[in-house]
């Protein structure tokens, strides 16, 4: 594999203790006796804890970033006990358990012990991953998608270890790379894609599909590339313990020997180091060599997007990204890999050509349209999916039912969390309209079970938007422009 001069993004690795909270906030969830005292000791022993951690990722970093063809020979001392429970208070606390049958809660009983001996045994070797039990979760388009569930002990380690690489492939990883890394979250790859869009010479965007992406990794190319970096065969070893479990379902453990386990603690690291090696690095290159104008790349996991200034290096990116993709294993999914004439400039030309409006495309749960502002000047907009949107309140209508001999109160607390979540992650300029769509959505649901529950109900819409006026968030627009928070990240 090549080695190349190239920017890197490093970003801080940073892992932020669970308990953050005020001893205040969390007894007035769950008072227990003597709650105050113990959250604490507890947080006061996770302060102490990441104070020694940080110092030792620090200095593996800066060996890192120095050294940008080193190989690590030896890493696993850094997964200590403080470590350990760093990842323990990382993790979900009503996560649904694995093969284990064991909860947060549970192994917190005797937290200490349960540390000290998880370490001797991966310390020791004697550590032995258990399989992933098998769930499934619906899509957008009404399939289902296989996740892997790991066992408690098993996400500890993994996410200690996930750490310890994280802050040396931070050195390594390219700007454009956005999905599962410190500090940088799906907003930061929607920001990178707009200011590209509206700051760049684009004129054609290439949507990249890879089929199946985490069911199809080759585990011998993941084992070379996890090797330009990492050569302490300990942890080599821990992350084959990995891959081999399998997967339970039904009773019967299966083992594809390809893929990283979907679901799994370490599987969003590992599919980066993959993607880092057989696209980034690729891609990093054409652009400098073979692009005869401006091209753009985000990258959020197996989600692409490739930005072009001339339609003819999109078309010869496409071929050349699917020859090299099968190289490694993998291929571009036929129906859902497209190129499409979209950016600033779109509209006047296929205007000019006596073409229809612009297409759109999807990128992380939006949909992307080249409109116009109200002085008619070019305007990227960014909708919520109607698919998605439709989806989501279908899945809120089915938990209502459930919930349907709830006081209303207790609905509304509920309701409250769904939609002040959805707002969180939606509520961007140019999107005040879905927000408002999916409140109503969600009160004509609620309205309805509360009809269910009598007859006589003489519940009119007005009323009812009273109601939820008492509950509900109203809409309001949560984000700044992509161009003032990119600014804020990434100063120039």
């Amino acid at each position: 594999m090549m080695y190349e001069r190239r920017k890197s993004d490093p970003g801080v690795v940073a892992m932020r203790p669970a308990n953050n909270a005020e001893p205040s906030a969390a007894e007035s969830v769950e008072p227990r006796t003597g709650t105050k005292g113990n959250a604490d000791r507890q947080s006061t022993r996770q302060a102490q804890d990441w104070e020694s951690v940080s110092q030792a990722l620090a200095r593996i970093r800066q060996a890192a970033k120095q050294g940008k063809k080193e190989r690590f020979t030896s890493l696993l001392h850094h997964v200590n006990v403080d470590l350990l429970r760093l990842s323990f208070f990382a993790l979900k606390k009503d996560a649904a358990p694995g093969v284990d049958g064991l909860a947060w809660r549970d192994y917190e009983t005797n937290l200490e012990g349960n540390l000290g001996d998880l370490h001797g045994r991966v310390q020791r070797g004697a550590y032995r991953a258990l399989p992933s039990r098998r769930q499934y979760i619906p899509k957008a388009d009404g399939r289902q998608r296989p996740i892997a569930i790991c066992a408690l002990e098993d996400k500890i380690v993994q996410r200690a270890v996930a750490v310890v690489l994280n802050a040396i492939y931070e050195e390594d990883f390219l700007g454009f790379s956005y999905g599962f890394r410190p500090k940088r979250s799906q907003h930061d790859a929607l920001d990178a894609l707009s200011v590209g869009i509206n700051t760049k010479k684009v004129n054609w965007i290439l949507e990249v599909d890879i089929r199946s992406f985490f069911d199809e990794v080759n585990r011998d190319w993941l084992a070379r590339f996890v090797e330009h970096r990492i050569a302490d065969p300990r942890i080599l070893r821990l992350i084959q313990k990995w891959l081999k479990a399998g997967v339970l379902e039904n009773g019967v453990v299966t083992d594809s020997e390809k893929g990283t386990g979907q679901g799994t603690v370490i599987s969003p690291l590992l599919a980066n180091v993959y993607l880092h090696y057989s696209f980034d690095l690729w891609a990093e290159r054409w652009r400098r060599r073979e692009a005869t104008g401006d091209m753009i790349i985000v990258r959020y996991a197996d989600d692409i997007v490739v930005g072009f200034e001339h339609e003819g290096d999109a078309r010869r990116f496409w071929d050349a990204v699917r020859e090299r993709l099968q190289k490694f294993s993998l291929s571009l999914h036929p129906d859902k890999t497209r190129l499409l004439e979209f950016g600033r400039f779109v509209a006047a030309n296929r205007k000019r050509r006596g073409i229809g409006k612009p297409e759109t495309f999807n990128f992380l749960g939006f949909t992307f349209i080249a409109g116009k502002s109200r002085q008619g000047k070019f305007l990227l907009k960014r909708h919520s999916r109607r698919d998605r949107m439709r989806a989501k309140v279908k899945e809120v209508a089915g938990a209502l039912r459930q919930r349907m001999h709830q006081s209303i109160p207790e609905q509304g607390k509920w309701l409250k969390q769904v939609v002040t979540g959805y707002f969180v992650y939606h509520a961007g300029p140019t999107n005040a309209d879905a927000l408002v769509t999916f409140r109503n959505e969600i009160i004509a649901r609620w309205q309805w079970i509360l009809h269910r529950r009598s007859q006589k109900s003489a519940l009119t819409w007005s009323r009812m938007k009273k109601l939820a006026d008492d509950w509900l968030p109203k809409p309001q627009i949560l984000h700044p422009w992509p161009s003032q928070r990119f600014a804020v990240r990434h100063p120039r």
